[in-house]
Formats: structure tokens, sequence, C-alpha cells
């Protein structure tokens, strides 16, 4: 069993960031010289999530309007009491997504279906600078 550790550096344009990520970590596995196991994919932060889905303009604009409508910005939230940084939404939208993902992978390749890619999302209300985290673990 072999561990080998990764890094992702991404910026963002703020809430509502949806990236296609999935290139980038195909990439990386390739230089693992891993055939089979488990990747997990991790964001630092806890104002972004990550996730999977067909990434497609249309269902990136429907997953946009679900998390609106799930933790709405113009919503109050206890938490911009504590911070004053109007993010509580953020905050909340993150938490109901995730912060990681693991994916299996064998023969060389990770085994995602034909339309799933996997996506950075950002929450928070300005652009950031985001580390993710890939931990491949296997042989």
């Amino acid at each position: 069993m072999k561990i080998v550790t990764e890094r992702l550096k991404k910026q963002t344009s703020g809430a509502g960031d949806l990236q296609d990520i999935t290139a980038e970590i195909t990439e990386a596995f390739g230089k693992t010289g891993l055939t089979q196991g488990l990747v997990n994919i991790f964001v630092v932060g806890s104002t972004a999530a990550i996730t999977d889905f067909e990434y497609e303009p249309g269902l990136t604009d429907d997953i946009r309007a679900l998390y609106e409508r799930i933790a709405p910005r113009g919503k109050h939230y206890r938490h911009d009491d504590t911070w004053n940084d109007a993010n509580g939404f953020s905050h909340v939208r993150a938490a109901l997504q995730g912060p990681g993902l693991a994916v299996p992978f064998e023969n060389n390749r990770l085994l995602l279906g034909t339309w799933q890619q996997i996506v950075l999302a950002e929450f928070d209300t300005r652009p950031r600078k985001r580390e993710i985290i890939l931990t491949f673990i296997g042989e």
C-alpha cells in the first residue's frame, strides 16, 4: 500500500463559481504510478466544497439555483452577527455539500461515470485562493 499526497491551487471568483477539476485530478493521478485504490479529494476552508455532477451549463445553473433556494444570500444568518462578514449562507451551503469526495480507481483510471465530473464549489462572498488536497491510497 502506498500513499501519495498532491495539492491543487485554484483561484475562484466568489459565490456561485463552480469549477470542473476532473482533468487536473486525472493528471495528478497519472503521476502517482498507482493502478488501483482510492483518491480522497478535500478542499481546505469552510466556505467551499467538493462535489460531482454532469458539468454542463444547464446543470451548473440548476445547481446554483438549488443552493440559492436552500440557503439564500439575502436571509439573515446568526453567523453574520458573530463576525459581521455576511457570509453565513456560504458556511451553510458548504456544510451541506461537504469538503470532500472519495473516488475509487483501478486499471489506471478513475472510476467516474461518463457524465460525472469532479467540481469545486465556491460559496464565499469574495474571490478566494483555494487549496485542494488529493490523497491517493493504493498500489
